[in-house]
């Protein structure tokens, strides 16, 4: 049942090119129709015009097989261009609807699935079903009508020899299906490897990789590894490439013995002429290529199912972040973020990260977010973006829920610093313009000294131009920050959502940072989860969190007054920093 399904879902890219692709059939039944003529011209040239010696015929009938060889020639040409424009239209299609798909899924899909798998389903395994969308599909419809009519251009020359040379065709067939079967196992299989080789070479050559694989000394172990898993690639390639090749030959020896047995069988008779015995063994010899085509396209179809099902896989991955049917348009945005009865789990059999979470959070204020690892901070906050929907209760923005607010004025009204910055391989200027593509060079530079990172900008060989390399790495830490911040500063959004934006820098580059981003969350509603107590002093309310619930909340001084969690919390960082300067002094 799954293969049929596969088959229907597989002939649905194509319906949108009907017209092209009855084009492509049209030239193959004409194709088809013109490549029986020439046995029957020969039949009369051996027959009647060489015995008559009839040179008048003999020219027009050698003038005619020349045309119909040009013809046909021509008609191929068309048809082979026509298909790879319909087959890189599918193509196109299947690997544009695999990137919508995934870039319509939320952050827990991408958290728990390997980078390099997601690069092999979109580069690898549609790229190993190319041939079969460009060429396959009219390669079976041209050789289907080839063997059709060419049969039929047998029986007409002469039904004896006709059965007696298909008699054998159903074996072949039943062979085929045979070899099919084990190509598709082992394509499968292939694929896998594949897909664990490009996560293995995405995770150890990228730069954090390499770094990571140096300073453990661990470079040899992950080239055994990669040695390894090439190796049994390898292994199954050639398993691939040798499946069902003995079945396969025995095929083409069948028909290669084939013709002599037909001037066997006719030698029993003497009711067929010569003409018609070398006309009949050309068209069997016409009929080795396309039936030879046909039983390993089958093959290669087994083998291309496997790569359509793990492609299909990804297209039926449930969307859990659904645009509304009648989204809302965020506009003139105040900035008041609710949380109302908040709870959410990243695994529904698991204890909930977030448990009943009630908070406002004013328009124009700083509130602040914090906790103990794993008490659900970073949760909290990526909720107000929607890159999670909650589980039950609901996030609203100035009243309108977040799930039916469209996704583009979302992004519009809510900007994000992480602390993890994820900066493009190009230059400043186009790491900057992703935010605002029709941002002007005086406004990239206006966010660039919000950001206070100006200057360094300008005083680079190359300025804006200059190529920031793999994940920014040829900025430090301080820098990538402050160039994410220029470019949330270039979308200028109404709400701010800091996540630990400084935790992971020292403290001079701290202090420029966090004078970035106070100059950011100016005016702006700001929701901060903060690592380092000392940068939310001055926040409007401080959340805390223990356990995906708020224990406490209130400002700075109201916390410290209680001497409840946060105050602990305080003490616990007092005391890992002065322990921090005693082993620094010492």
């Amino acid at each position: 049942m799954r293969g049929r399904s596969e088959l229907r879902r597989i002939g649905a890219l194509f319906s949108p090119y009907r017209k092209p692709l009855g084009s492509v059939l049209a030239l193959i039944a004409l194709s088809a129709g013109l490549s029986m003529i020439p046995p029957f011209l020969l039949r009369e040239i051996l027959d009647q015009a060489i015995p008559e010696r009839d040179t008048g015929l003999l020219t027009w009938l050698v003038v005619g097989m020349i045309a119909i060889a040009i013809a046909t020639g021509a008609l191929g040409v068309a048809q082979t261009y026509l298909s790879n424009i319909v087959g890189q239209e599918v193509m196109h299609d299947l690997r544009a609807a695999v990137y919508r798909h995934l870039q319509r899924l939320s952050l827990a899909f991408f958290t728990r699935t390997r980078t390099g798998e997601v690069q092999a389903r979109i580069a690898s395994d549609i790229g190993g079903i190319q041939s079969v969308v460009t060429s396959t599909a009219t390669s079976i419809v041209s050789n289907a009508t080839t063997v059709l009519a060419t049969i039929g251009a047998m029986f007409a020359l002469d039904w004896r020899l006709a059965a007696f040379s298909l008699a054998v065709l159903p074996f072949f067939v039943w062979m085929t299906r045979r070899v099919g079967g084990e190509r598709r196992k082992i394509t499968a299989a292939r694929q896998g490897r594949v897909a664990d080789m490009s996560s293995l070479v995405e995770e150890s050559l990228s730069v954090s990789g390499i770094l990571l694989g140096r300073t453990m000394g661990r470079g040899e172990e992950l080239v055994q590894r990669f040695t390894a898993e090439s190796r049994e690639l390898a292994e199954l390639e050639v398993r691939s490439r040798m499946a069902g090749r003995w079945r396969m030959a025995s095929v083409q020896m069948s028909f290669a013995i084939m013709p002599a047995l037909v001037y066997w069988f006719a030698g029993q008779t003497s009711a067929i002429s010569v003409g018609t015995l070398v006309a009949f063994t050309t068209l069997q010899t016409r009929l080795l290529f396309p039936i030879g085509s046909l039983l390993s396209v089958s093959v290669d179809l087994q083998s291309s199912m496997a790569l359509f099902h793990r492609i299909f896989e990804y297209l039926d991955l449930p969307v859990d972040l659904e645009e509304s049917r009648e989204p809302v348009e965020l506009r003139d945005v105040r900035g008041e973020v609710r949380f109302e009865g908040v709870t959410f789990g990243y695994d529904a059999d698991a204890r909930p990260t977030l448990d009943g979470v009630d908070l406002d959070v004013p328009a124009g204020s700083f509130t602040a977010i914090v906790g103990e690892t794993g008490s659900g901070k970073t949760t909290l906050a990526y909720l107000a973006a929607r890159l999670y929907d909650v589980g039950a209760g609901r996030v609203t923005i100035d009243g309108v829920d977040v799930r039916e607010a469209s996704f583009a004025s979302l992004a519009r009204t809510v900007g994000l610093v992480s602390q993890d910055t994820y900066l493009f391989h190009a230059t400043v200027r186009e790491n900057l313009r992703f935010a605002r593509p029709e941002a002007t060079d005086e406004e990239l530079e206006d966010a660039a000294r919000a950001a206070q990172i100006h200057d360094l900008i300008a005083s680079l060989p190359e300025g804006y131009e200059t190529t920031v390399g793999e994940r920014g790495y040829r900025f430090s830490g301080g820098e990538k920050q402050r160039i994410a911040i220029a470019r949330v500063v270039l979308r200028n959004p109404p709400i701010l959502v800091l996540d630990e934006a400084t935790s992971a820098l020292d403290t001079e580059t701290e202090r420029a940072v966090q004078d970035a981003l106070d100059a950011l969350a100016a005016g702006r509603t700001t929701i901060a989860i903060a690592h380092r107590l000392s940068t939310v002093r001055d926040a409007d309310q401080i959340v805390v969190l223990d356990g995906g619930r708020i224990v406490e909340r209130g400002t700075h001084e109201e916390l410290l007054e209680r001497g409840g969690r946060y105050t602990a919390l305080q003490a616990a960082q007092r005391e890992d920093a002065a322990q921090q300067g005693e082993e620094a002094t010492a």
